[in-house]
């Protein structure tokens, strides 16, 4: 076998992003859990593997199915624009083992993820972080018990989505808060080849709501799915003899929603997506056309 060839464009993902199962196949590998029980030396090699080949150098010996299994490696740990390793909760991997009883824990783990996905490189303090997670962790939590007194009530059916209504609502305030710096100052726009265009706040708005959606997409199997099969569960003579199985089997419905309900959701949007030059800001829509009149449409990082 030769070298492998230089051409292999691993700054995107590898399958078709313009297409729905092109997307999930990219998100499915993005977001694969075993991702987290790899060590710091096969993260670092990875790193090395991707790093290399970007600068020209090709591994002694590495295939292409190497070669991608060590960019997806790479993207799950370590942020796309600043390069800093993400701390293990953070990552997209680790959304699946999440959510299941207590909406400050659940608002906890959101606000890591939503600040570790977060798009472009402008910082944060820290206390805008705090307020984020104060807002988020407080919104999700008056929501749940708001909602629980107003349907006390009902049937106990209704009651169990509850926490989807709280979650919904929380994602909503969460996520544009934990990212607030982003509409404040925009995110980077480059051009199809990647060059740098200058910082776009309607970006950051089209980006932030896409993931918005996508989050609240997320979180309806894992709420709506295991509401109804516990209800029913719960009803027969089964589960009634082992009361102690319902806390393990809730868990484990919601985390096997979550394996496929977080690459799916995460797909529904490119995660390098697009905007026509003509809905950017003026001053921006201007520099671009200076620069370029040919430029129509700029690309940007939603985040995730």
């Amino acid at each position: 076998m030769g070298e492998l060839p230089l051409d292999i464009n691993i700054q995107e993902p590898r399958w078709d992003q313009s297409t729905f199962l092109g997307r999930a196949r990219h998100f499915f590998t993005v977001t694969d859990p075993r991702n987290l029980l790899l060590s710091g030396t096969q993260l670092e090699a990875a790193r090395k593997i991707v790093h290399n080949y970007r600068a020209g150098v090709v591994t002694p010996g590495l295939t292409e199915d190497q070669l991608w299994r060590a960019k997806y490696v790479y993207d799950s740990a370590f942020h796309p624009d600043t390069g800093e390793k993400l701390v293990l909760i953070g990552r997209m991997s680790a959304q699946t083992p999440t959510v299941v009883f207590w909406q400050w824990v659940n608002q906890s783990f959101n606000a890591i993820v939503n600040y570790s996905n977060r798009s472009g490189d402008a910082p944060i303090t820290v206390r805008q972080l705090g307020t984020a997670y104060v807002s988020a962790t407080t919104g999700a939590v008056a929501t749940a018990l708001g909602l629980k007194s107003l349907t006390k009530h009902l049937p106990t059916l209704v009651g169990r989505f509850v926490p989807f209504a709280a979650v919904a609502a929380a994602n909503c305030i969460n996520l544009p808060l934990m990212r607030q710096r982003e509409l404040q100052v925009g995110i980077p726009v480059t051009d199809e080849e990647g060059t740098r265009l200058g910082y776009s706040v309607t970006a950051a708005k089209h980006g932030i709501f896409q993931v918005v959606i996508s989050r609240i997409c997320m979180a309806i199997p894992a709420m709506a799915i295991p509401p109804v099969i516990m209800d029913t569960l719960e009803k027969k003579a089964f589960l009634k003899r082992r009361p102690w199985l319902g806390a393990p089997l809730q868990v484990g419905l919601v985390g096997l929603c979550l394996v496929f309900a977080t690459p799916l959701c995460c797909a529904l949007f490119p995660q390098r997506s697009s905007i026509h030059v003509s809905r950017l800001e003026p001053e921006l829509r201007d520099q671009i056309c200076e620069r370029n009149s040919c430029i129509e449409v700029v690309y940007y990082n939603k985040g995730l």
